[in-house]
């Protein structure tokens, strides 16, 4: 069980849920959907759009999957805290938060691998088939349909042998002569990695706050270190050296950790007046030293260059600030019964639109032009968004949970 002092990943963290983290996953899950629709909307103006590698800009889009990233290290303290709670030995903890990275980087690298690299000619099914299937093989090894405990192991035993037929049938290349690959491992993929890395760093550290800063700067080190001379000019360090987009999303996850630290931190004698102060603090040196880095490392969410990381960081903190003043402080409802599901279900909210899309697709459905052009496609993308976030709940109502 988790005592007042400190436990093995760090000060305990305020107990329950907090709706004002629960508030920024839905908006950012809810955003990440409507960005997605836009991707193929024709007109838009450049700041609805993802900047792109070399321009050295970023709009609010390129911010969608920071945020992302932000907010799952926003919960990493307290999920850890929770697995402690109920019992679990801090290496069962570990095992768990494996797990949960694996399962995202097994998805992200099916999801990337449908998008694109497959050659259908020589493929068995129709990709869209295929796609469908590896989210169905998904959901019998992670979902379960009545809210609580996974599909019995017959179930994720056939999940695990069907996304291994999958992933043998799979025929990529321009002949079709390669197989699966991870590519750049997809969204999921990149958090999954990200997660990972912050959480092994988090209980290095042990959670406390100047030792998850410390691995903030470790992190962008060894990207400034990725790209020097030196390591370019060596085979071995650059092997040693060639991860740094994962460093660099594994920082931002270590910023949102710190602002968790920052503000619930349970044995932190902070005012409310304090948390905010350092919260701000926390932002304005992350927004300078991205200020510093620039000129030598462009804005580029493609590069994940640090400028692009500690910007969007910067900008989630003070969106955070200010939600938890409107919701916490203020008291102000935030999450009617349309968003909170999609809080506590983000990772099936993000899949639904993939899955119609393959659905559609294999049924050779379109949508009429004019959903996809100006204002109309705008306005589409929103409210497609709030239908997902409509059968999010009417799913979490019947109890279907992917529990990874």
């Amino acid at each position: 069980m988790v005592r007042a002092g400190k436990t093995p990943f760090g000060p305990p963290v305020r107990a329950g849920r907090i709706v004002s983290i629960d508030a920024f996953r839905a908006l950012t899950v809810l955003v990440m959907i409507i960005v997605n629709e836009w991707h193929g909307v024709a007109g838009l103006p450049a700041w609805m759009q993802h900047m792109p590698a070399d321009a050295d800009a970023m709009s609010f889009v390129d911010v969608v999957f920071p945020a992302f990233l932000f907010i799952v290290g926003m919960s990493v303290p307290f999920a850890l805290q929770q697995r402690l709670a109920q019992g679990d030995a801090p290496l069962q903890v570990q095992l768990h938060v494996l797990q949960r990275a694996l399962g995202l980087v097994v998805i992200g690298v099916f999801m990337v691998n449908a998008e694109s690299g497959f050659h259908q000619a020589s493929m068995a099914l129709p990709i869209t088939a295929w796609a469908l299937l590896s989210y169905v093989a998904a959901f019998l090894i992670w979902g379960s349909v009545r809210g609580g405990p996974a599909l019995a192991l017959g179930w994720r035993v056939g999940g695990v042998v069907l996304l291994l037929l999958l992933a043998w049938t799979y025929q990529g290349g321009e002949g079709g002569e390669a197989g699966i690959t991870p590519q750049w491992w997809g969204i999921l993929g990149l958090i999954g990695w990200a997660y990972l890395l912050a959480c092994l760093g988090f209980w290095l550290v042990r959670g406390g706050l100047p030792g998850v800063m410390s691995l903030i700067a470790l992190c962008l080190g060894y990207y400034l270190a990725s790209h020097a001379s030196l390591v370019a000019g060596s085979a071995s360090l650059s092997l040693l050296f060639g991860q740094a987009g994962h460093a660099i999303h594994a920082a931002i996850v270590l910023c949102g950790c710190a602002l968790s630290l920052i503000f619930f931190d349970s044995t932190a004698k902070r005012s409310e007046a304090g948390r905010f102060a350092l919260a701000l603090a926390f932002a304005m040196a992350l927004a300078l030293l991205a200020a510093l880095l620039r000129p030598h490392y462009k804005i580029s969410k493609i590069y994940a260059t640090p400028s692009w990381a500690l910007y969007s960081a910067a900008s989630c903190v003070l969106i955070f600030a200010a939600l938890y003043a409107w919701i916490e402080l203020k008291g102000r409802a935030f999450l009617p019964g349309l968003l909170a599901p999609v809080a506590a279900n983000p990772l099936v909210a993000y899949l639904i639109p993939f899955v119609v899309g393959a659905l559609l697709a294999l049924a050779h459905v379109q949508l009429p032009s004019v959903l996809r052009t100006g204002m109309a496609g705008i306005l589409y993308a929103v409210i497609y968004a709030l239908g997902v976030a409509v059968l999010v709940r009417w799913l979490a109502a019947r109890g279907v949970r992917l529990r990874i």
